[in-house]
């Protein structure tokens, strides 16, 4: 039978849901009354009403998102002067008097739910787990803080249960979040304050991920003023990993964040293969800061002897020296090499024309002011003219310098005069060939330095301005009028004033902006990324606001880092700070202490772990003379065990694919991200970094550990995602520690 207390969630959960439909509904309604208004009036009228379509969308948006699992814990309260319980979920609901009937699990007020213990209780009496399938209760667990709550039933007594049957349940190639099951360590994490660079340090399986994703969530609602206009990028390595996180932040009701690979950070470039390991570490080094400059200052020649050209029948003679003092003047306003172009075309041409003029004069001709205005047209529009000026001060795109800097290998020579020729040809590449992940942050450090061109003249960015607050005027009467002060304010409400084509959330005018500046930036996997890629994100986050989350112990890229403070050091000796996990809920202990001993063989500084719990199955190997017949026997036998659950194979990237093609599998299987969709999934470490699946079969470690940079450590991140079983299927002789 259904006990009372199991009933009484039950009802008020429902009553919950039905709160969640009646807002939706009103928001609906909203929404369909804004879409009839007369679109006629004035082009504020219509942007004002499209602006609150967009908020109502929005809403909508969120509150569909926000349904499974709405409410998933419960406090009693030691003080019931007010209220005696206290129910805990995704998102904070009130009813039509204000009155709070559930709390968002961000609010100071929800801290008890993840950090109260028998010791130190935080002013609960007892903490309850509701455990959901769908829209119901199915299940629920009490942990007692206070003795006399004992006296009664306690059947519910199972505190650990939800956390256990969170780690035990199957994977579905879609990271879940974990608002429900967030422990004490990590919680005081994701409730870290804003300011500076926040390094979590931890193992496979300690919750690095789920807590940077939790971390930003609670930072988008606890400074919602601040970063809803600037936006939180969240970067991980690879294209595989965002499609694994990509469901967690809307189930949390944030969906303003912008997910990047690595190779997504430079706007127009999805770059997704590797450079060979020396190439990436020469792209990834700080040399390249010295060279690229080089490469756009030499794109600033002055002739080294008189240039002759023809204006209209007119021949002129161009001297270096007219050249370089049009230089000059462009170089004594210090702007990018495309903006200050314009300064240097400008000089040259009205040099230029006085020297024309005076040479017309010289053979009688009278020459007033609008006769050179004249003449300074025809010089703007002579053909022989721009030749001069372009190969003088080339316009240039990050993309054209890049090409032209890796296949030209003469020109790379007299930019690197003190590099030997094997270094050089680490750069060599054909022009146009795609760019690589290394590729990126060069492709970022050359738009630094070159700039864009500015097509507004003066009139019309002060024009810009004046309608911007003008905008914000009418924003201000449009809140008043409809009643809606204190939800939306005047400033983002204007944001949506532009015409329909032109909109866009903060999030995708971020992605596609490179020079904007978020308010908080989420680095996984963060060891990864080389001192190039750090500067590149130092320019997309100047506040120096970060959450940096990885595990030195599994840098496996060549200009990876090796501590902490290669990898954030930059930022400032004081403006970064560690904190750790060492609680390992992922990974079976039998399957860590493998993982770690292995590391250990081969001079891997780690952290051992404390695993929460053990598997019912033993790390498995296979020894062969047939990989492909074995990978076979041992996916069919595990699938035995387990038909629904996911399972990756790994290998070295010399191998993966022949080992997919000869596995028989058919649709059950897929390479690399489109793995993540079918029940079996073939990955090189590289791939898997980040992802968790029910089981892993290692082909060939040895390879792995051969053939890869960092080989030991990219073992160990693979040896590292099962959260069942781990097979290691091999016809070689084992690495070290295996």
């Amino acid at each position: 039978m259904e006990s009372a207390e199991l009933a009484s969630e039950k009802a008020y959960v429902a009553s919950l849901y039905a709160r969640l439909d009646q807002l939706r509904n009103a928001a609906q309604s909203e929404l369909e009354a804004v879409r009839r208004t007369n679109q006629g009036g004035t082009h504020q009228n219509r942007s004002e009403r499209d602006a609150f379509a967009r908020i109502y969308e929005d809403r909508v948006n969120q509150l569909t998102e926000i349904d499974e699992r709405l409410a998933f814990g419960r406090l009693e309260l030691v003080d019931q002067s007010e209220d005696r319980y206290r129910y805990i979920g995704r998102i904070g609901l009130r009813d039509e008097e204000q009155r709070p009937l559930l709390l968002d699990w961000r609010v100071p007020q929800a801290r008890a739910f993840y950090q109260a213990t028998a010791a130190t209780p935080l002013g609960i009496r007892a903490r309850r787990h509701l455990q959901s399938k769908g829209r119901e209760i199915v299940g629920i667990d009490d942990e007692i803080f206070d003795r006399a709550l004992l006296e009664g039933d306690t059947s519910n007594l199972q505190g650990e249960a939800a956390l256990l049957a969170a780690l035990t349940t199957q994977r579905t190639g879609r990271m879940g979040d974990i608002v429900a099951t967030i422990q004490a360590e990590q919680d005081r994490i994701i409730r870290s304050d804003l300011r500076g660079v926040l390094v979590v340090q931890g193992g496979p399986g300690t919750g690095k991920t789920a807590v940077a994703l939790h971390r930003a969530a609670y930072l988008l609602y606890s400074h919602r003023d601040r970063l809803a206009s600037s936006g939180v990028l969240i970067v991980g390595p690879s294209r595989s990993f965002l499609r694994y996180i990509e469901s967690v932040l809307p189930s949390l009701g944030e969906t303003g964040v912008v997910l990047a690979s690595v190779g997504q950070l430079f706007p127009g470039v999805e770059a997704t293969t590797d450079d060979a390991p020396a190439t990436a570490q020469l792209k990834g080094s700080h040399e390249m800061v010295g060279l690229i400059s080089r490469a756009v200052r030499s794109r600033q020649q002055v002739p080294s002897e008189p240039q002759t050209v023809d204006v209209n029948g007119e021949k002129l003679v161009i001297e270096p020296e007219l050249i370089r003092a049009a230089m000059n003047r462009a170089w004594e306003t210090r702007k990018q090499h495309n903006i200050a172009r314009a300064t240097f075309n400008k000089a040259a041409l009205n040099s230029l024309g006085r020297v024309l003029a005076e040479q017309l004069r010289e053979r009688g001709n009278t020459v007033d002011e609008q006769d050179q205005r004249y003449l300074r047209d025809d010089l703007r529009t002579s053909y022989d003219v721009k030749v001069v000026l372009n190969t003088a001060w080339l316009p240039l795109t990050p993309q054209k310098l890049l090409h032209d800097l890796y296949a030209r290998p003469q020109w790379l020579e007299t930019l690197t005069p003190g590099w030997s020729a094997e270094k050089r040809a680490l750069l060599r590449r054909d022009r146009g060939a795609p760019f690589t992940i290394a590729d990126v942050p060069l492709l970022d450090e050359a738009a630094e330095l070159l700039g864009e061109v500015e097509t507004r003249n003066d009139a019309a960015r002060k024009e810009e301005q004046r309608q911007r607050k003008r905008d914000i005027e009418n924003a201000e009467q449009a809140i008043r009028n409809m009643d809606v002060e204190g939800f939306i304010s005047a400033e983002t409400l204007a944001g949506g004033f532009e015409p329909i084509s032109e909109r866009a959330t903060t999030a995708e005018l971020a992605a596609t902006d490179r020079t904007w500046a978020y308010g908080h930036i989420v680095v996984d996997e963060a060891q990864e990324l080389s001192p190039m890629q750090w500067r590149l994100l130092q320019r997309r986050g100047p506040s120096k606001s970060f959450t940096v989350v990885g595990d030195v112990a599994q840098a496996s890229a060549a200009a990876g880092a090796t501590t902490w403070q290669d990898a954030v050091g930059s930022f400032g000796a004081d403006n970064w700070r560690l904190e750790e996990l060492t609680v390992n809920y992922r990974t079976p202990a039998q399957i860590a202490s493998a993982a770690e001993d292995m590391a250990e063989a081969h001079g891997l500084r780690v952290t051992r772990s404390s695993a929460v719990r053990e598997s019912e199955w033993p790390v498995a190997i296979h020894e062969t003379v047939d990989v492909a017949a074995a990978l076979r026997r041992v996916i069919a036998a595990d699938r035995d065990i387990d038909s629904t659950g996911t399972m990756a194979v790994i290998a070295s990237a010399s191998q993966v694919d022949d080992l997919l093609a000869s596995s028989e599998l058919g649709a059950l299987a897929a390479r690399g991200a489109a793995g993540l969709s079918r029940p079996i999934a073939f990955m090189t470490p590289d791939d898997v970094k980040g992802l968790e699946f029910d089981t892993a079969i290692i082909v060939e470690p040895a390879l792995i550990v051969g053939e890869i940079e960092r080989g030991a450590s990219a073992l160990y991140v693979a040896m590292t995602r099962p959260t069942q079983r781990l097979h290691i299927v091999t016809s070689q002789p084992l690495p070290a520690g295996l």
